[in-house]
């Protein structure tokens, strides 16, 4: 059974930067995507980013391009997600979310698509 926990939420105000990690355990494929998706209230859950195990590419949303990166740390099988330079409309609940097969590029942003979930984490930009 594969388990996906998100960390490192928090309070930053607007121009500060946080950095959020995403632990996935019991994966048994070494194909996979790993997405990064935010969710505020009133609002539908977003792609924000997302790393295809194929040479760790990478793709962003982009109101966050330039801001934020997300990379692997292959010893811990621990994806993160540096945010820079944020936001107030950064604010929303972040979700680390995995799959365990190859997505094609052009549904790396369609949720639906990744079978395994984080509970989420908050992320509060204040201004």
């Amino acid at each position: 059974q594969v388990h996906v926990v998100e960390s490192g939420g928090g309070l930053v105000q607007a121009g500060g930067s946080l950095r959020l990690s995403c632990t996935v355990s019991g994966r048994t494929s070494s194909t996979y995507t790993v997405g990064w998706f935010r969710q505020s209230p009133g609002n539908e859950r977003e792609f924000v980013a997302a790393f295809r195990w194929n040479g760790g590419h990478t793709y962003y949303a982009d109101p966050v391009k330039g801001r934020f990166s997300i990379s692997r740390d292959s010893a811990k099988d621990t994806w993160t997600l540096q945010m820079n330079s944020l936001k107030p409309e950064d604010t929303a609940v972040y979700f680390c979310a995995f799959d365990n097969s190859r997505i094609i590029v052009s549904q790396v942003q369609n949720g639906a698509l990744y079978d395994y979930w984080g509970q989420g984490t908050q992320v509060t930009v204040s201004s």
